[in-house]
């Protein structure tokens, strides 16, 4: 053995393969050995009994802020908020200052994440310069660096000739065009859900039509184009049906949700409180069971974070000035398990397997738990109970809408590239 072997005793593993108890031998960054009661003299024994072993997470959607906006977040912080939530892998989302719309910012972040990432830091580019919805990025030259999904999250492109060239350019390079949902028009000065709960409070309303309009109108140019298309954060019972009858024709879409999507309702911005506003908005219970039963029927492929942190100073403005958004990557497993009626191979695939395949990370993560394979895994201990407490999170910024909430379901261990960069619910650096 290795100095740096360990030997995972006694879990439940659960892989896109199934379900089966044993131990894990890793080794050189690489599981070795998968078996009941491997003997592994000299290597590191871990006692994981009553734990679950799976392929760690991938996030599709988070926004580490860097560079630019480090008072909110940092790579080293988000990765490492990301590795306590069970994350070997995240798609940094190209919002940032200068957006990552160049070879030159997309390597300042892939560099930084390799040098301080707890876990693969993956950018994405951005759809249009500047993410102004004006000019198309030079999507040939950021996909020869490595870039695999573009998007502008944050704002959808608004005009529908730019979004079909930019599907035909994705086509042709087979990669993945991303959309942040919503018809600008129909938002202007939105607060929350537009709905009874809005007319109660007398704030500007969010319709679901502007997120249902976008919806339709790209899956339309994907049937045009037959491109690759990503839709992100779906909130609303039309748009799950509408990806449902997309997927049915056999278009080549994929959509995500949200925990905060299938957990809370708009309701809870009825005592104003800046954490509980986001982008798209909270909707109504009414379409939180739509999105659940999308996710649990397979229409909505992925869970993705949405991780969104804002410095305290930024939330703490009254709730019409406030940045929408929300800090999420680890408290994500907890959350879905109390929220979602699937079994627990189900939340793990779209936690991990899934949304690795849609970013094209596959070759490392998501992958089975197998001698030879990559070691990218989470440690989960799915009976640990536990209150959300920001000040003990490891996000640089504390906006989490489940603030002193009760949780069950706590990762315990990740083992990212072979390395335990969190051991106990403690991250190594």
């Amino acid at each position: 053995m290795t100095e740096s072997s360990m030997l995972l005793r006694g879990a439940t593993l659960i892989d896109h393969t199934g379900e089966r108890q044993g131990d894990v031998l890793v080794a050189d960054g690489r599981v070795t050995q998968v078996s009941a009661n491997i003997d592994a003299a000299g290597a590191e024994v871990i006692d994981v009994v009553g734990c679950i072993i799976a392929p760690g997470f991938v996030d599709l959607h988070t926004h580490l802020r860097e560079p630019g906006m480090t008072e909110a977040e940092t790579i080293e912080t988000g990765s490492r908020a990301a590795a306590l939530g069970g994350y070997t892998a995240v798609v940094a989302m190209p919002n940032t200052d200068p957006t990552q719309d160049s070879v030159e910012v997309i390597e300042f972040v892939r560099r930084r994440g390799i040098e301080v990432g707890l876990c693969d830091v993956r950018p994405s580019g951005s759809i249009t310069i500047g993410r102004a919805g004006e000019q198309l990025t030079p999507f040939a030259e950021l996909a020869a660096a490595g870039v695999h999904v573009f998007t502008d999250d944050g704002s959808g492109v608004q005009d529908a000739g730019l979004m079909r060239r930019a599907m035909e350019y994705g086509r042709e390079l087979d990669i993945v065009l991303a959309q942040h949902c919503e018809v600008s028009a129909l938002t202007k000065g939105a607060v929350m859900h537009e709905g009874e709960c809005c007319s109660h409070l007398g704030l500007p309303g969010w319709p679901a039509l502007a997120e249902e309009l976008m919806v339709h109108r790209d899956i339309e140019l994907c049937r045009l184009t037959g491109a690759r298309v990503h839709l992100l954060h779906l909130s609303t019972a039309r748009s799950v049906e509408l990806v449902r009858r997309a997927k049915a024709d056999g278009l080549p879409i994929t959509a995500e949700a949200t925990p905060h999507h299938i957990s809370l309702t708009d309701e809870r911005l009825s005592t104003f409180d800046t954490r509980f506003k986001v982008n798209p908005p909270l909707r109504t219970m009414a379409d939180i069971e739509a999105v659940r039963a999308g996710l649990v029927d397979g229409t909505i492929d992925a869970i993705a974070t949405d991780h969104a942190p804002h410095a305290g100073h930024a939330k703490d403005r009254p709730l019409d000035e406030a940045p929408p958004g929300m800090i999420g990557l680890e408290t994500a497993i907890a959350v879905c398990r109390a929220h979602l009626d699937m079994s627990w191979q189900h939340l793990l695939g779209a936690m991990s397997w899934r949304p690795a395949k849609i970013a094209g990370l596959d070759d490392r993560h998501g992958r089975p738990i197998a001698a030879g394979e990559p070691a990218n895994l989470v440690v989960l201990d799915p009976d640990a109970e536990w209150i959300v407490d920001p000040h003990k999170l490891s996000s640089k910024s504390s906006n989490t809408p489940f603030v002193n909430m009760s949780l069950r379901s706590r990762v315990r261990h990740t083992i990212f590239e072979g390395t335990l960069v969190v051991r106990d619910g403690v991250a190594q650096r």
